[in-house]
């Protein structure tokens, strides 16, 4: 009987597009494993469109991967979610992973009767699956997040009060820089509600696999990574191998959102940045949920002014508009695309964010420590400066300036930043000369994690030998 491996993503067009791309690097370095990706019909989210899009992109593109690819994608049946769950993101998601269960059984059970299924890859945390089948969790997160989840079991133990309650208390996680409360990821700060119960399951789950697989590399995260490889983060069970296998591609979201967007758009930034001195320009993007208000616009444009430096700035509607492309004349200060039209380009809602970042003209990134973000400005070698929205990004954020000393902090008040604030960072970010050398560095750790013998490479090697063991 053939052998083969299954995929299986969370929803949401992040996890699709992340396990996507692990499906293709496997592909490329086992060409004659067939991979079978199974896929939810149902999702709660607004990108929906843009996995969609990526998907028909792998399916008939083939300048987007390599047509002989052994990559086919297996669609569950429908789901239909009671309206309560619908108007949740994360309770949504939760509700599709469990309703998915039986689904998933059903294809396992049905692949196995024509291959030898190796390993089942899932970022949908149930266990076990199938017992016959061993299971692989990808972790799409950082290495650091990941402890932190590993040890959120041991913590909640220690922890009778929500994190949220705590307000600023200091929290300790092996591998991490001290964390405060209110920094934990969102759906953990209430500890009575069902997303906090999911994600201690989802921690308790973990540990139980045959293996943790994690975007990141040895060089940018040595301190969780050993954390976690040694048993600190699950100090009450055996630690299963954790295979850091990053960067992968960081394009392929970039190819699905251009997808869904004016091409044109694409065109203007990049030919602006052709414009402009090398590494003058500093890039402002908060990623596809990275809305903020009328007021917080108008104080990050006047620090932008202020700062003097040039810029490239994505703007989003404001939470709660009926707009779906902004009006950059009503949201931003009267007369700053004017005054800023020598030195600034304010595009609508979307760039492309890894051929920015690319881009020698690009000097800084303001970023909300979405982990592919930072991942981005790791690999391209540009220095950020920290600001986190929602998910886990609050940790990131303080990885990324604590531990990696690739990035300065935003700082905020009750959530909202001053123009004082944007144009002392933007200025900092632009100027200091030893965080840029820093990230220079970091850039060329990346790139020799994946030569033969580096360490995301030999992880790689590691984790393929495990199957087959």
């Amino acid at each position: 009987m053939k052998e083969s491996i299954v995929l299986y993503p969370a929803p949401g067009s992040h996890q699709i597009i992340s396990m996507v791309e692990l499906a293709k690097l496997i592909s490329q370095h086992q060409p004659n494993l067939p991979i079978t990706i199974l896929l939810t019909t149902s999702t709660p989210f607004e990108t929906s469109a843009t996995s969609s899009s990526y998907i028909n992109l792998i399916s008939s593109d083939p300048n987007q991967t390599n047509p002989n690819l052994p990559i086919s994608f297996f669609t569950l049946p429908s789901l239909h979610l009671h309206q309560s769950h619908i108007e949740n993101p994360v309770e949504s998601a939760i509700e599709i992973m469990r309703l998915s269960i039986p689904n998933v059984l059903q294809a396992l059970e049905t692949i196995s009767q024509s291959s030898k299924v190796l390993a089942f890859i899932t970022s949908s945390v149930h266990l076990p699956y199938d017992p016959q089948i061993p299971t692989y969790f990808y972790f799409t997160s950082c290495a650091s997040a990941l402890a932190l989840f590993l040890y959120l079991p041991t913590i909640h133990n220690q922890t009778p009060k929500s994190f949220r309650d705590l307000n600023d208390a200091v929290l300790h996680f092996p591998g991490l820089p001290p964390l405060r409360a209110s920094q934990m990821p969102l759906p953990l700060l209430d500890s009575g509600g069902p997303a906090y119960e999911y994600f201690v399951n989802f921690a308790a789950c973990l540990p139980k696999s045959q293996g943790i697989i994690t975007n990141t590399f040895q060089a940018l995260e040595p301190s969780a990574i050993k954390a976690i490889s040694d048993g600190s983060c699950v100090p009450n069970h055996q630690t299963p191998p954790i295979f850091h296998i990053g960067p992968l591609n960081f394009d392929a979201k970039n190819r699905a959102s251009s997808a869904c967007e004016d091409r044109s758009t694409s065109t203007k930034c990049l030919m602006w940045l052709d414009e402009q001195p090398s590494q003058s320009v500093v890039f402002l993007c908060f990623g596809s949920r990275g809305a903020f208000s009328e007021a917080q616009l108008s104080e990050i444009a006047m620090g932008l002014e202020r700062s003097k430096q040039r810029f490239l700035w994505v703007v989003r509607s404001p939470p709660g508009s009926s707009s779906v492309e902004p009006d950059l004349e009503i949201l931003l200060p009267k007369d700053f695309l004017e005054r800023t039209k020598n030195r600034g380009l304010v595009v609508k809602s979307w760039a492309p964010q890894a051929a920015i970042l690319r881009h020698g003209c690009v000097g800084g990134f303001v970023t909300h420590c979405g982990w592919n973000s930072v991942l981005e400005a790791v690999t391209y070698g540009v220095p950020m400066a920290a600001w986190p929205l929602y998910a886990e990004q609050a940790v990131n954020g303080v990885v990324l300036v604590e531990e990696m000393k690739l990035g300065i902090p935003v700082e905020s008040k009750e959530g909202f930043v001053s123009a004082e604030e944007v144009e002392k960072k933007v200025s900092l970010l632009m100027d200091e000369k030893s965080l840029r050398e820093r990230s220079q560095a970091m850039k060329a750790m990346a790139l020799a994690a994946w030569n033969n013998g580096g360490s995301s490479f030999t992880s790689f090697s590691k984790m393929v030998t495990s199957w087959k063991q």
